[in-house]
């Protein structure tokens, strides 16, 4: 469907907003006159603000229609983005990215619900996966462009054309999405009751856990995957790599969703992601030189990262199916919780070394799996 389309290229706007920075982080950390682990935290408190932000945002703008409200989110990240390239130091860039979280936390969520409205119940998951595409294609073609581009131009030209792509898509969603109204206008903490729903409050601990652990080395990913033997000429295209893997678990992850149920699913991803990151940090601990080796586990990290989204959603859809518009972005504030806290994680063991880093992503793997394997004997999955 061509609306679900657009909403697709809008999430991909949002995306390239929250991950390009992993592409320059060494050279905005060089320009800001701060370390990698200092420029790296911009990263964290994007998620984290976005993690506040989202329930709050849904609840404040739950009259508005829909369209109106995407549009608004979307010209909010174009002069958070516009401000970004024009920061002269770390805390203006701090601010900024407070800002970009405020629209994201508006515009990703309700992308998702949108679209499961827009769709028969048997297409939710698919429809659902293409959403989130939008954001894994941002990591297949924004990140590693970023890293090209930020090489070639300087990162400041780079948020400025992730303005301008904001700006571009806020007139095609104008354009082409078909009006849905806003919903009734509910208080927050009546809003937040629904956590108490066990198939809810189940959920989403294992989304945060989940993130968590594929984002410790990602937000450090240059200097990471280059201890693991990639030369740092080949960065954009490991990257690319990672992206395209991303692209293709979200997507079979949909399909599958739909076909197998979560419980197969989350329960391959998490297995997939405890042995890529194990593998990486073995080559890492090895001072390996193995480039190829390191392209395959990079694919493969992105693909389990990004097959988590499609079904814990579905699971949190059906759980609470009058209500897919706040799940859906409590399921987001726990998306970016967990990417907070992994790129925290990933600050504090900078410096203790990237073995160490990678141990406690795959460490977190095997949480989530654990914790899987509980909830889905408990439901009789």
């Amino acid at each position: 469907m061509k609306s679900t389309a657009v909403l697709a290229l809008g999430t991909f706007a949002v995306g390239t907003d929250a991950f390009i920075v992993a592409g320059f982080l060494p050279a905005m950390a060089s320009s800001l006159h701060v370390s990698t682990a200092a420029a790296g935290q911009s990263v964290t408190v994007f998620a984290l603000s976005y993690a506040v932000l989202a329930p709050v945002v849904a609840t404040v703008t739950a009259r508005l229609p829909r369209r109106r409200l995407l549009v608004a989110a979307l010209t909010v990240l174009f002069l958070a983005n516009l401000g970004s390239a024009l920061a002269p130091n770390l805390p203006i860039l701090i601010l900024t990215r407070v800002l970009a979280a405020a629209g994201a936390a508006g515009y990703t969520p309700n992308a998702g619900a949108a679209a499961a409205a827009l769709v028969r119940q048997e297409q939710r998951g698919r429809a659902l996966a293409v959403v989130v595409g939008g954001l894994t294609v941002a990591t297949a073609l924004g990140v590693p462009l970023g890293s090209l581009f930020g090489r070639l131009f300087d990162w400041r030209p780079v948020l400025a054309g992730v303005a301008m792509l904001c700006l571009l898509v806020a007139a095609g969603v104008h354009l082409v999405m078909p009006e849905l109204p806003g919903n009734p206008r509910t208080p927050l903490r009546q809003r937040l009751a629904v956590l108490r729903r066990p198939g809810v409050f189940v959920v989403l601990p294992l989304t945060v856990i989940g993130m968590a652990s594929c984002y410790t080395a990602y937000a450090y990913s240059v200097p990471a995957l280059h201890a693991s033997g990639m030369p740092l000429s080949a960065a954009s295209t490991i990257l690319f790599l990672y992206g395209v893997g991303a692209v293709l678990g979200n997507l079979t992850a949909g399909y599958a969703t739909d076909r197998w149920g979560w419980a197969v699913v989350l329960g391959t991803a998490y297995v997939a992601m405890a042995a890529t990151l194990a593998g990486l940090g073995r080559l890492a601990a090895t001072h390996a030189a193995v480039p190829a080796l390191v392209g395959l586990l990079a694919l493969v990290w992105g693909a389990s990262s990004w097959a988590q989204t499609p079904p814990q959603q579905h699971r949190l859809i059906a759980a609470a199916p009058g209500e897919s518009p706040l799940v859906i972005s409590l399921n987001s504030s726990g998306i970016y919780l967990g990417i907070a806290l992994g790129t925290t994680l990933g600050g504090v063991t900078f410096h203790r070394g990237f073995p160490t880093m990678y141990a406690i992503g795959a460490a977190g793997a095997v949480l989530a799996l654990l914790i899987l394997l509980a909830s889905a004997r408990r439901t009789g999955r």
